[in-house]
């Protein structure tokens, strides 16, 4: 139907020639932009009454008193149903400290939260399938829990800011809620977060629709190839400094896919850029000293190197 839709655009009612590559570009665009938004909206709205029965009080409970690897397991899989924002990692932070979570545990929250959540699985699957969809599920996880066991085995809780073990966070009573008011709150999250990652979701796609358009075949296999092999630590470096959510970065992965870039650079690229931002950075600074702050930084930065050189070497 929307393969249809995209068809009836831009052949019948603009009227370009199969072929060209202002036509490919605008095909792309089109499709993808319908078929995106429309599985974001689905899938949010899903995920969002998962996300009610979970809500902030009630995760750190669930990670205060667990063994510190089932924790950071427990984490991992919280951080897919319960993603917050880097502008919201902080008082997160805070309170998971507060509450006795082990720094490790936390730091698998941390991680697994920006880079395995609702939104780059739905983009996963619109565009790859849920093979590369699940792939990407079970690698970030992996990455989220080896990456909180080796700083929970540090044992670096003197390297976080010692305001933070002074604040008491009050306890909240949780409310228990009606199915229409997790209904109403689906509504409104679906709506909160369509508005704030449409704007990325088109934009990325029309950068995809040109690179799939213009970008020649040959050209970027020749420097981001599988031949390439300084291709995966490059593409980490590259994507570290970065700012993008899945939202942003996944539909540009999607091209540099069909243009010969292999998976395990790509895949490296994605998690460097969603789970190493900058801007998340200069907020932790707020509550982590530049040692541990350096430490996450280098844990994460091999790890997903070793993700990258791994999905190439087997796929």
């Amino acid at each position: 139907m929307l393969e249809w839709f995209a068809d009836l655009v831009v052949y019948r009612w603009i009227g370009l020639t199969k072929g060209e590559h202002l036509t490919e570009a605008l095909h792309f665009f089109i499709y993808d932009v319908l078929k995106i938004l429309l599985l974001l909206t689905v899938i949010i709205y899903a995920v969002s009454i998962v996300r009610s029965f979970f809500p902030p009080e009630r995760t750190k409970k669930l990670l205060s008193h667990k063994r510190e690897f089932v924790g950071n397991i427990a984490a991992a899989l919280l951080g897919v149903v319960t993603p917050f924002c880097s502008c919201s990692a902080v008082p997160m932070f805070i309170g998971f400290v507060e509450s006795g979570v082990p720094l490790g545990v936390t730091f698998s929250f941390l991680i697994s939260s920006p880079m395995v959540n609702e939104v780059a699985l739905v983009l996963l699957f619109g565009l790859f399938g849920w093979k590369i969809a699940g792939i990407y599920m079970a690698t970030g996880l992996t990455v989220a829990v080896v990456g909180g066991m080796l700083i929970g085995r540090a044992k670096m809780e003197d390297q976080v800011a010692e305001y933070v073990y002074q604040i008491k966070m009050p306890e909240v009573e949780i409310a228990s809620l009606t199915w229409r008011q997790r209904h109403d709150y689906g509504v409104q999250y679906t709506r909160d977060i369509l508005k704030k990652i449409w704007i990325y979701v088109i934009a990325a796609i029309a950068i995809g629709g040109l690179i799939h358009g213009y970008a020649p075949a040959d050209f970027l296999v020749r420097y981001a190839g599988p031949d390439n092999l300084f291709a995966v630590p490059l593409a980490v470096l590259i994507g570290i400094p970065l700012y993008s959510n899945a939202a942003g970065i996944i539909p540009i992965v999607h091209v540099l896919m069909e243009k010969g870039v292999a998976f395990g650079t790509v895949l490296a690229f994605m998690m460097a850029v969603t789970a190493l931002s900058l801007p998340e950075m200069i907020i932790l600074k707020q509550v982590l000293k530049p040692k541990l702050i350096g430490l996450f930084v280098g844990i994460m930065a091999l790890t997903i190197t070793f993700v990258g050189y791994l999905f190439n070497a087997i796929l």
